[in-house]
């Protein structure tokens, strides 16, 4: 019986221990000060910078250095996490770092649960936070993928021009989105997507081009969905999805709306025109067909009447008396059925 006890609490013991976390690693305690902090990362939009109000822990380092972070407060599954150090006064700490004010710092972002045990040693050259060993590839997909960002801004900057920003801009879109979903970890494709989908960042029409015909982010959501159903992340990625596509659609809806207003207005233009040209048309047979019913001689008055010219003025550049005028002006009046000078005028000036 006591040795089944013993059993018994040495399981316990064995899956306490289990269930906790390990970060360990070493800082330059002659640049920075001895305070490490860890953070949480619920919303994927705010992986960089620093927040107060998303630490959990802080430990200072020992005389040389070194700091480690024991514990099983983290969640089973994976979530992001940020290890940062900074040279902020801590008489101001809240107004340092609260929103990421704290210019003097640096940081590590990681995926990592409860069970993960991983190191941060110093490289080479002294330099902290640029490297990550654990036996859990998850914990250093982020850190991949930076480092296949920094191989992006290297190929930007070996010639600057529009033409070659963009076709670096098409090429490192599917690059980055190829690898992260080579890692396997949904979590990782999320942080590949909050680089892309960035208002801030150069993809960013890519990525709302790629959206109206790539089926690669509804099947992101669905892996999403089945590793962590109950995540903040996948309930934050589905609504800006959502969104997006909705936004995409309405654009379609109000680009086809705009073109038809402007098919509308083409056509309105274009029977305006025909409508302008088939009446000034159709005056100048009328004019035609009027005239026609006149001699000769009464055309000729009629011609003078539309210049302006007087009864007298008429005869005399006629060489006929003014009665005859008279007489003609009649028999305009008559055939053309109007009653004066102006109507006459109206007639074949409108």
């Amino acid at each position: 019986m006591r040795y089944f006890q013993i059993i018994i609490l040495l399981v316990i013991c064995t899956f306490s221990v289990n269930a906790q976390h390990k970060f360990e690693g070493k800082i330059d305690y002659s640049i920075w000060q001895n305070n490490v902090y860890l953070s949480v990362i619920e919303d994927y939009r705010t992986l960089h910078g620093i927040n107060n109000e998303q630490i959990i822990s802080k430990v200072k380092t020992d005389s040389l250095g070194f700091f480690k972070f024991i514990g099983n407060q983290l969640e089973p599954t994976h979530k992001f996490y940020q290890l940062h150090v900074d040279n902020c006064n801590t008489d101001d700490l809240n107004e340092n770092h609260f929103m990421g004010h704290c210019k003097e710092s640096k940081d590590i972002l990681f995926i990592a649960k409860q069970t993960d045990s991983i190191q941060f040693p110093l490289s080479f050259d002294a330099q902290m936070f640029c490297d990550i060993n654990s036996n859990n590839p998850t914990n250093t997909a982020i850190f991949k993928i930076d480092a296949l960002i920094e191989d992006m801004i290297f190929s930007y900057s070996e010639y600057n021009s529009k033409a070659s920003r963009k076709l670096n801009n098409k090429k490192w879109f599917k690059t980055l989105q190829d690898f992260g979903k080579s890692l396997n970890e949904p979590l990782a494709e999320l942080y590949v997507y909050s680089f892309l989908s960035d208002r801030s960042k150069p993809f960013h029409n890519y990525y709302l081009e790629d959206l109206k015909s790539n089926d690669y982010y509804n099947t992101l959501l669905n892996r999403l969905e089945t590793s962590y159903p109950d995540s903040n992340y996948t309930k934050q990625y589905k609504t800006e999805l959502t969104m997006d596509q909705f936004s995409i659609e309405d654009s379609k809806q109000s680009f086809n709306y705009n073109l038809l207003l402007i098919g509308l207005l083409l056509a309105s233009i274009g029977l305006n025109f025909w409508f302008y040209f088939t009446s000034k048309k159709r005056l100048k047979e009328n004019k035609t067909e009027a005239k026609a019913q006149l001699t000769k001689q009464e055309q000729n008055v009629l011609d003078l009447i539309l210049e302006e010219n007087s009864n007298k003025a008429i005869a005399e550049q006629l060489f006929v008396s003014l009665s005859t005028v008279k007489s003609h002006i009649n028999n305009i009046y008559k055939k053309l059925n109007v009653s004066s000078r102006e109507e006459l005028k109206h007639l074949f000036n409108k």
